[in-house]
C-alpha cells in the first residue's frame, strides 16, 4: 500500500481481505446490492437489543469501517450518504440520558445552536429557558420519602480518544461525508477541507471524545431567492425537507460509514415548523442507557447541511461504588455537589415553555407580558423584610443512570448518577459514586 491508496477506501479493503483472489458465485454482487438497497419489509421486527461487549468488539475490528465505506462506494456511487425508508434494526428501548451538567430531562447534553426559522439565526438551548423561568439555579429546600437506601456497586465507561485519533479514522469519516481531501492534523484538531467557509469542511477536536464537527455553507443556495437573485429574510427553502424518516436513515448511514455500529444507537427526529432544515439525533446506548452525547445532523433535499458527534470508542473502566438513592438525595442539598435541574416541570413544557432536548425548538424567554410602568417602585422602608425566596422541591422517585463527567486533563467518563423526579415532573441529577471513589481536592 503507497501514499496514494492510502486513504482509498475500495484499496484498503481489497488490502485487508483474507479471500482476495476468490471470486464470487454468480449473482452474488446482485444479491447484495438488492437487499442493502430494498426497502424494509411491512411487518418486520426490529433488532434486539445489543449487547455491549459484542458490540464492541465488531466496532474494534478493521475490516468494519472499510466494508462500510466500500459498501457505499459501490452502491451510492461514492455519494458517502444513503437517504431512503430503509432504517433496519435500531434500539427501540433505553432510558432517557442523565446529564450531571444541565441539559434536559429526555433529550441528553446541550446541543449547539441549530439554523431556525428566522432566516439562519441560531435557536436559544435548554439552559436559556433554565434562566429565564428561574429553575436550576439560586435556592432550594429538598424533601423526599420512601427512597432506598441500598448501596452497591454499578459499571462505568470511559470514551478512548487515543485509539481514534489517526488520519485513517478520520478520513473514513470524510468520506462518509463525501469529503475528498486528506485529513492533516492543525491548531490542536484534525481538519478535512477548507477551514475559511468557502466549501464543506470537517474539525475533529483533539478532546476527550474526539467531537467532530462538520458544516456545508452552500446550504443557502437551496433557499428561493427574489428576482433580483437575493436571498430573502427568513429564508425559505426552495425544496420540502426530507421527512423525519429520511432524517434518521441518513444518520444511521452516516454512522455506519464512519465506521461505528448503528445498531448500538437509539435514534429521535423531530419536524419544527418554519426549520430549514431537518434534524435527527442518534444516542449510544449503554447498558440500556442513552448517553448523553449524541450524534446529530441537519438534512435538506440537497443532502447534510451540518453534522456533529463523536469518534471515540466507549469502553469499560469497571465498577465503581454507588451510594444509595437516599445518599444520592442527600446530596442535592450539599454545595459540593451542585444540585442541576436537568428537566422542565410538566407544567412548564406543557405550556411550550421548553422542549425534548435536540428537538431544537424555540424557547420563550421574554418576561410576561404587563402594562409598561408609569413610576419606578417605592422606596424600601427601613426594616422591610428581603425577599429571598425558596423553591420546595419534593422528590418522588429515583432512577440510576449513566451521565457524562470531564476530568481535569479532558479525558471523559462515563459515570453512575441518579436522576430525581420531583413532584412537578421536574428532574434533577446528582454524581452516584461514593465519596472515596471521588477526588474533593481543589485544582
Amino acid at each position: 500500500m503507497d501514499d496514494d491508496n492510502e486513504l482509498d477506501p475500495l484499496a484498503r479493503l481489497r488490502a485487508a481481505d483474507p479471500a482476495a483472489g476468490v471470486e464470487p458465485r454468480a449473482g452474488f454482487a446482485e444479491t447484495v446490492v438488492a437487499r442493502a438497497t430494498e426497502p424494509q419489509a411491512a411487518g418486520a421486527t426490529e433488532a434486539p437489543l445489543a449487547d455491549l461487549a459484542t458490540a464492541r468488539a465488531r466496532r474494534g475490528r478493521i475490516w468494519r469501517p472499510l466494508v462500510a465505506v466500500a459498501a457505499t462506494v459501490a452502491i451510492f456511487g461514492g455519494a458517502g450518504i444513503a437517504i431512503g425508508q430503509h432504517s433496519g434494526g435500531s434500539i427501540v428501548a433505553a432510558a432517557p440520558p442523565i446529564s450531571l451538567h444541565g441539559g434536559t430531562s429526555s433529550g441528553g447534553a446541550e446541543t449547539a445552536p441549530r439554523i431556525g426559522a428566522q432566516g439562519g439565526k441560531a435557536v436559544a438551548g435548554s439552559s436559556a429557558a433554565d434562566r429565564a423561568f428561574g429553575y436550576g439555579f439560586g435556592r432550594n429546600s429538598f424533601t423526599a420519602s420512601g427512597l432506598s437506601t441500598s448501596t452497591g456497586t454499578a459499571a462505568a465507561y470511559a470514551f478512548d480518544p487515543r485509539s481514534a485519533s489517526d488520519a485513517r479514522t478520520v478520513g473514513v469519516l470524510a468520506t462518509a461525508l463525501g469529503l475528498r481531501q486528506t485529513p492533516a492534523q492543525k491548531d490542536g484538531s484534525w481538519t478535512v477541507g477548507p477551514q475559511d467557509g468557502t466549501a464543506p469542511s470537517l474539525t475533529v477536536g483533539l478532546d476527550g471524545t474526539l467531537s467532530f464537527s462538520y458544516y456545508d455553507p452552500s446550504f443557502m443556495a437551496s433557499c428561493s431567492k427574489t428576482d433580483d437573485g437575493v436571498t430573502p429574510e427568513p429564508c425559505t427553502p426552495s425544496r420540502p425537507l426530507p421527512s423525519t424518516d429520511a432524517a434518521t436513515a441518513a444518520l444511521r448511514a452516516l454512522i455506519a460509514n464512519a465506521g461505528r455500529d448503528a445498531d448500538t444507537f437509539q435514534y429521535e427526529a423531530n419536524a419544527q415548523e418554519g426549520a430549514l432544515t431537518q434534524q435527527a439525533q442518534a444516542w449510544p446506548v449503554v447498558d440500556g442507557q442513552r448517553v448523553d452525547q449524541p450524534w446529530s445532523i441537519e438534512l435538506t433535499a440537497d443532502g447534510i447541511v451540518s453534522a456533529s458527534g463523536f469518534l471515540a470508542p466507549i469502553v469499560s473502566v469497571g465498577d465503581y461504588p454507588v451510594v444509595s438513592a437516599q445518599q444520592a438525595f442527600e446530596r442535592l442539598s450539599d454545595p459540593r455537589f451542585g444540585a442541576q435541574r436537568s428537566g422542565m416541570p410538566i407544567a412548564l413544557r406543557a405550556q411550550g415553555a421548553g422542549s425534548v432536548a435536540g428537538s431544537g425548538a424555540a424557547f420563550d424567554t421574554a418576561p410576561p407580558s404587563a402594562a409598561p410602568p408609569t413610576e419606578p417602585p417605592a422606596t424600601p422602608t427601613a426594616g422591610t423584610p428581603l425577599s429571598w425566596p425558596v423553591t420546595r422541591v419534593h422528590i418522588v422517585s429515583a432512577r440510576l443512570g449513566l451521565a457524562s463527567q470531564w476530568q481535569p486533563d479532558g479525558g471523559v467518563l462515563i459515570v453512575p448518577a441518579y436522576e430525581f423526579t420531583d413532584s412537578d415532573g421536574g428532574t434533577w441529577s446528582v454524581i452516584a459514586v461514593a465519596d472515596d471513589k471521588l477526588d474533593f481536592s481543589v485544582k
